[in-house]
């Protein structure tokens, strides 16, 4: 095992709500070989599973809140029935700033702005979010929106930004994008407080920005997630805004308004501003998209579908939508989701929507990524517990869906486990949708360590087959993917 150990850093921990057990912080980055395992690894799974996450670099000097966190990436090689893990900071110029400085130079998410400044334009892009691979590389994202961090799959070393082309530099581009695996391009919104708001673009195989374009929004909104069909994509305006006063004192404060709709936009992937239809529906906020795909329907009308987790819509004794419990959820990471489903008629223009699962509350969901934009059968999302405090999220489980026939295979371990969004890992030589497995982090309080659990995506209900015991913590994190033995062959990853 090797380590490069930031010194002085390793006493500061102080715990507290975002600061203790799964979320304790680890700044210690290492290489960890010949490790324990429980059960037995699958010879069959051959690739690189990296998670995205917030580690703090240094002592925070105010209130520090979980998102604040410093990016560090999580990665964990299987090949040939066993597993080599690597973590690293993502080399953000933010941090690149306090490790010259010896301290944090920028606010955190519960700290007061700078008066005058826009939250924005203050907080420091700590690129904690998302991971996606694309043209070799795997691209590091965050949540409110910047530059995107280019990293080598292999070493994990940050390699530059993905700003080639002059139009991306300064953009506030989304953690979450999407990757087309059949056609090698990168689909990616950005948005902002400042007018047009939001942007859209394209970036093929080749790196090479090929479509980009201004959406049109009546304000600054908070968009999370988008989506893509083979030849669409998908984007969102929520009636979810940060309230403008506050904006203009430098704060974020939440507004919904119920009088207002969802909308989405639907936009030919490499098409142009005046192609952009909009699509009403009732008021919603959601986080994150299962997927997206065209279906002909018994009219022969061109439908898009999309299935994503939003927020349940909490309602008071009236009946009618209770707004403060729904921002109270939202502010302080609450966990109370359900399936859900809209559809949008490319003929005729109309709309529908509905529930696919109100019983079971899951969140973060996982396709086998070679169906995304395309109709898929199978979901794997990470079952929500109740959180025991606030901002502490509980990763609880794991939940197959089917959604062929409507059936749904949970697993849950008992209390003391913290899952990770788990990616589908497809087996060598797989032929069908769901032959393959279900990889991710695992924190288990019981014995207070990080592991790795091996899942039979087939039997979602058994539990891992296999469990890699890791030698230094992982903490709780964000986003996560899944990169096949060959896309790292063709990219010539060691």
């Amino acid at each position: 095992m090797s380590v490069n150990h930031i010194p002085d850093e390793q006493d500061w921990f102080v715990p507290n709500a975002s600061m203790a057990g799964p979320f304790a912080p680890n700044n210690v980055e290492s290489v960890e070989q010949d490790l324990e395992v429980i059960g037995e690894l699958p010879s069959d799974l051959n690739g690189l599973y990296v998670r995205n996450g917030p580690s703090p670099a240094h002592a925070p000097h105010g209130k520090y809140h979980w998102f604040d966190g410093d990016g560090m990436l999580h990665a964990v090689r299987f090949e040939g029935g066993k597993a080599t893990y690597r973590n690293r900071f993502v080399q953000t110029d933010g941090l690149k700033a306090e490790k010259a400085a010896g301290e944090p130079l920028w606010p955190g998410l519960k700290e007061r702005m700078p008066e005058g400044v826009l939250p924005d334009d203050a907080m420091k892009n700590v690129s904690n979010t998302d991971v996606k691979f694309h043209n070799g590389k795997l691209y590091s994202m965050w949540y409110r929106g910047g530059a995107v961090y280019t990293v080598d799959p292999g070493s994990l070393i940050t390699l530059g930004k993905l700003e080639q082309d002059p139009r991306l530099v300064g953009l506030q581009i989304s953690a979450h994008s999407r990757v087309d695996e059949a056609t090698g391009e990168f689909m990616f919104f950005a948005y902002g407080n400042r007018h047009p708001y939001m942007h859209y673009g394209v970036i093929g195989a080749d790196g090479a920005l090929k479509t980009f374009m201004p959406v049109e929004l009546p304000g600054p909104r908070l968009p999370h997630d988008c989506a893509i069909t083979q030849n669409y994509t998908i984007l969102h305006d929520f009636p979810l805004i940060n309230t403008p006063a506050a904006l203009e004192r430098g704060r974020y404060s939440l507004e919904f308004h119920q009088d207002w709709p969802t909308r989405y936009a639907v936009i030919p992937r490499h098409g142009t501003p005046e192609q952009i239809r909009w699509f009403e529906f009732k008021p919603r906020y959601m986080l994150h998209v299962a997927n997206a795909w065209e279906e002909v329907n018994a009219q022969g009308e061109t439908e898009i579908v999309m299935l994503g987790t939003p927020y349940v819509n909490p309602r008071g004794y009236d009946g009618g939508l209770d707004v403060q419990k729904l921002l109270y959820t939202i502010g302080t990471q609450g966990t109370d989701y359900e399936l859900y489903q809209w559809r949008m008629n490319l003929t005729t223009g109309m709309t529908r929507e509905g529930v696919v699962d109100d019983i079971l509350n899951t969140e973060f969901p996982m396709i086998n990524t070679a169906f995304q934009g395309r109709k898929n059968r199978f979901t794997y999302n990470v079952l929500m517990g109740r959180p025991r405090t606030l901002e502490q999220p509980h990763f609880a489980g794991l939940v197959k869906y089917d959604l062929q026939t409507g059936a749904a295979l949970a697993y849950h371990p008992g209390e003391g486990y913290w899952f990770s969004e788990a990616p589908f890992a497809p087996r060598d030589g797989a032929t069908e949708e769901d032959d393959g497995y279900v990889v991710g982090f695992v924190w288990n309080g019981l014995a207070n360590r990080s592991e790795v659990w091996v899942t039979d995506a087939r039997d979602i209900a058994k539990g891992p087959v296999a469990r890699v015991i890791l030698k230094h913590r992982v903490p709780h994190g964000f986003h996560s993917c899944w990169v096949r033995g060959d896309q790292l062959s063709a990219a010539q990853v060691a």
